[in-house]
Parts: structure tokens; C-alpha cells; sequence
């Protein structure tokens, strides 16, 4: 199983991107997917998740109304939408896969088992 995150970069204050999660050896539409971000010296934060089968999403308090969560199962991708973009939103982003299925998905990086790279989004004037 290989993820890998893209569409990171340099944004100004109130800027957008997307960034797409793909998997090679896994068709992730079956699994619950989450994206996490981290700064160096602190723990990894739970920004988003779509729960298998039901497609239901979760959001972090931080980034509700800002970023969106979807599923392009014809690309077998993930894809988070980052909007209104803040400095405070600058980390290291990645997508991860969790086995469980059944439960609606959560934001606790340990429930999850696999992991991509990360990429980078960094929001500066």
C-alpha cells in the first residue's frame, strides 16, 4: 500500500489549494480516510475525515468552513480543499488510511494505519 499527498505550496493569507490524496494497492473508496497536519515540535492535528460506505465527514474545530473533504472514486483519490488560508494553517499535510470499517471516522491520528508523505502548505504574505 503507497499513499502519497499532493498540491502543496506557498499561498497568501485568504488563498486556496486542494490537495489530493492517492493510493496505489488500495481503492480507497472502501476505507475511511483522514488528513492530518503537524508542525515541527508538535503533535500531529486531525483536520479532516470521510468515513467508508457512508461518505459522512468530520471536520476539526479549527478548520470547519474553511476546508472541504471529498472522494473522486473514478481517480481513486481524496481530495481537501483549503480555503480562507490562515499563517496558523501552515504545516506539513497527510492523508491516511484507516482499517476499520463500520465506525464513523475520527480525528485521533492512532486509529489510523497507513500513511503517506506528507505535503507541504505554507501560508505567507
Amino acid at each position: 500500500v503507497q499513499l502519497q499527498a499532493s498540491g502543496g505550496g506557498l499561498v497568501q493569507p485568504g488563498g486556496s489549494l486542494r490537495l489530493s490524496c492517492a493510493a496505489s494497492g488500495l481503492t480507497l473508496k472502501r476505507y475511511t480516510i483522514g488528513w492530518f497536519r503537524q508542525v515541527p515540535g508538535k503533535e500531529r492535528e486531525g483536520v479532516s475525515c470521510i468515513t467508508a460506505n457512508t461518505d459522512s465527514t468530520n471536520y476539526g474545530e479549527s478548520v470547519k468552513g474553511r476546508f472541504t473533504i471529498s472522494r473522486d472514486n473514478a481517480k481513486n483519490s481524496v481530495y481537501l480543499d483549503l480555503s480562507s488560508l490562515q499563517p496558523e494553517d501552515t504545516a506539513a499535510y497527510y492523508c491516511a488510511v484507516d482499517n476499520l470499517i463500520g465506525t464513523p471516522c475520527t480525528l485521533h491520528f492512532f486509529e489510523y494505519d497507513y500513511w503517506g508523505q506528507g505535503t507541504q502548505v505554507t501560508v505567507s504574505s
